[in-house]
C-alpha cells in the first residue's frame, strides 16, 4: 500500500500542520482501512470511533484558531489492550476481566500521547494475560500475519504489529516482559524499541507492575517508522509520581549521535537455539551496512549469553506459575488459553526454593555484571530478534521454537534498551528484522543505528496485495 495511510505518523502530523490534510480526514481515513483490514487479521477488539472523530474535530479547530500544533497533534494512534484507555474496558485478553468496569482513566502513557494531541483509535488483541509469543484468546481469537494469515502476528503486543504493519495505525504501544514489543515488531516487518528498565512509567497496565518479575519489563513504542519511535520516545519518558520504578535519567536525542563514534558487537547464534540461513544473512547484511557507514563492527558474541533463557524463565517462574494461577482464579479466570497452559507447564521446570530463589538472583546478579563489563569495548549489540521469520499458528510453545526466542529475553534480564527494525525478508516474503541493543539509557544509541539501519536496508515494506 502506497500513499497517506503509509506515511510515518510525523509525516502524516507535518501534512496536519500544513493544511493538506485535516485531523477528521486522517483519523477517517484510518478507520476506513481498519474496516478493510481486520476482517482478516483480527488485530483490533474495540474500534474508539466516536471519541478519534471527536478528538480530530478538536484538533482541527486547533488549527483554524491558530494554535501551534505538536508534531503528533491530530494523528492517530492505537493501544494494546493491556493499556488503560478511558472508558474501556481493559481485558488483557482474559475471561475474568472480561466485564471489568470501564477504566476511570487513561495509562499515563496514554495520557501523555492524548496531551501531545495524539488520537486513540483504537484497542488491539493479545494472548491471553499476556502470556504468549502469539495473540489468541478464548474472547477474541487468533491475530493473523498480514504478510500471511497461515502465521502468528506474535505476541503478546501482536494486535499492534498486525494493524501497525497493514496501515491500520500509524504507531502506538505495547508491553514487552521477554521480547513482547521486540518479537512481534520482526514477525510483522515494524519497528519498535524496549526502552531501559525504569524508563517509562507502567501506570495503567494491567496486570500492574509489581512482584519479582518487576525488572524485567517495560511498555514501548511500535511504528513502521524509526522516525516515530524518535518523535514518540521524549513525550513518554519520564516519572509520574506513581510508578516508583521510574528513575529521572536525562533523554538524549538519536540526532545527536554519530554512527562514527558508535562501536557495535553483533553474533548470529547465541548458544541457545541457532538462527536459520535466512536469519543468519540478514544480521550478517546488516552488519556490513552498518560498517559501509563508518561504524566500528566486530563478530564478538557477550561471553554469558547462552544463559539468558534459562535466567528469564528462571525470574519468571520460581514458583512454576502458582502466582499466575492465583491471579488468574482472583479475577475469574476459570478457563485459559491452551497457549497460555503452555507457558505454565515449562515454568514448571523452574520450581524452586526460597534457597533457589536466593540463587536464581545471584544468577542474575553475575549475569548483569558480565553483561555490562562487556559493554566497556562496545557501546551497541546488533543479533537476531528470534531464530526464525514468524511462525505458523499454534506453534510458539514447541520446545525449539519457544527457545528461539531467547534473542530477546537477554535484554530483558539486563533491562537494557533495545530496538528493532526490519532488515530483510525470507523466500517466502516474511519480514526479517534486526535486534539493537545499547548500554542502560542509551535509547539514542539504539535508535540512531536503527535508523542508519532502516535507511541502508529499506525498512518497513507493505505487504503484497
Amino acid at each position: 500500500m502506497t500513499g497517506l495511510l503509509a506515511l510515518s505518523g510525523v509525516a502524516q502530523g507535518r501534512l496536519i500542520r500544513e493544511g493538506a490534510i485535516s485531523s477528521v480526514e486522517l483519523v477517517k481515513a484510518h478507520l476506513a482501512r481498519i474496516d478493510q483490514v481486520n476482517p482478516a487479521l483480527n488485530a483490533v477488539v474495540e474500534v474508539l470511533r466516536g471519541s478519534a472523530l471527536g478528538a480530530a474535530e478538536r484538533a482541527d479547530q486547533r488549527r483554524r484558531e491558530g494554535a501551534g500544533l505538536g508534531p503528533l497533534d491530530g494523528v492517530p494512534f492505537s493501544v494494546k489492550d493491556s493499556i488503560a484507555v478511558a472508558g474501556a474496558v481493559v481485558t488483557a485478553g482474559t475471561i475474568g476481566l472480561r466485564h471489568a468496569p470501564p477504566s476511570q482513566r487513561d495509562a499515563t502513557l496514554v495520557a501523555r500521547l492524548r496531551a501531545a494531541g495524539a488520537i486513540p483509535i483504537a484497542r488491539t488483541n493479545l494472548p491471553d494475560l499476556l502470556f504468549a509469543f502469539e495473540s489468541d484468546n478464548l474472547m477474541h481469537g487468533r491475530t493473523n500475519n498480514p504478510y500471511d494469515v497461515a502465521r502468528t502476528s506474535g505476541g503478546s503486543s501482536g494486535g499492534e504489529a498486525a494493524l501497525i504493519a497493514a496501515c491500520g495505525s500509524p504507531f502506538g504501544l505495547g508491553s514487552d516482559a521477554a521480547g513482547s514489543v521486540r518479537l512481534p515488531a520482526h514477525f510483522c516487518g515494524i519497528a519498535s524499541i524496549k526502552p531501559t528498565s525504569g524508563r517509562l512509567p507502567r501506570t495503567g497496565h494491567v496486570p500492574p507492575a509489581g512482584g519479582w518479575i518487576e525488572a524485567l519489563w517495560q511498555i514501548g513504542p511500535m511504528a513502521r517508522r524509526v522516525e516515530d519511535l524518535c518523535a514518540l520516545m521524549p513525550v513518554l519518558a519520564g516519572a509520574d509520581g506513581e510508578d516508583p520504578s521510574v528513575v529521572e535519567m536525562p533523554y538524549r536525542d538519536p540526532a545527536q549521535v554519530s554512527p562514527r563514534d558508535v562501536r557495535v558487537a553483533f553474533y548470529i547464534d547465541n548458544g541457545i537455539a541457532a538462527p536459520d540461513a535466512e536469519t543468519a544473512d540478514v544480521v550478517r547484511r546488516a552488519a556490513r551496512a552498518l560498517a559501509a557507514e563508518g561504524v566500528a563492527v566486530a563478530e564478538c558474541r557477550p561471553p554469558g549469553v547462552e544463559q539468558s533463557y534459562d535466567l528469564e524463565m528462571k525470574l519468571i517462574g520460581p514458583d512454576g506459575g502458582d502466582g499466575l494461577r492465583a491471579y488468574l482464579a482472583a479475577i475469574g479466570s476459570t478457563e485459559t488459553h491452551p497457549l497460555l497452559e503452555g507457558w505454565l507447564r515449562k515454568l514448571e521446570a523452574y520450581r524452586t526454593s526460597v534457597g533457589g530463589f536466593a540463587e536464581y538472583w545471584g544468577c542474575l546478579d553475575q549475569f548483569r555484571a558480565g553483561m555490562f563489563a562487556f559493554l566497556r569495548n562496545y557501546d551497541a549489540i546488533l543479533s537476531p530478534v528470534c531464530a526464525t521469520p514468524a511462525l505458523p499458528h499454534g506453534t510458539s510453545t514447541d520446545e525449539g521454537n519457544f527457545r528461539g526466542f531467547s534473542y530477546t529475553m537477554t535484554y530483558n534480564v539486563t533491562g537494557w534498551p533495545a530496538a528493532v527494525v526490519r532488515c530483510g525478508e525470507s523466500a517466502e516474503g516474511l519480514p526479517i528484522g534486526v535486534q539493537v541493543a545499547a548500554r542502560p539509557w542509551r535509547e539514542d544509541v539504539a535508535l540512531a543505528l536503527a535508523r542508519t539501519l532502516e535507511e541502508t536496508c529499506g525498512g518497513w515494506r507493505a505487504a503484497a496485495g
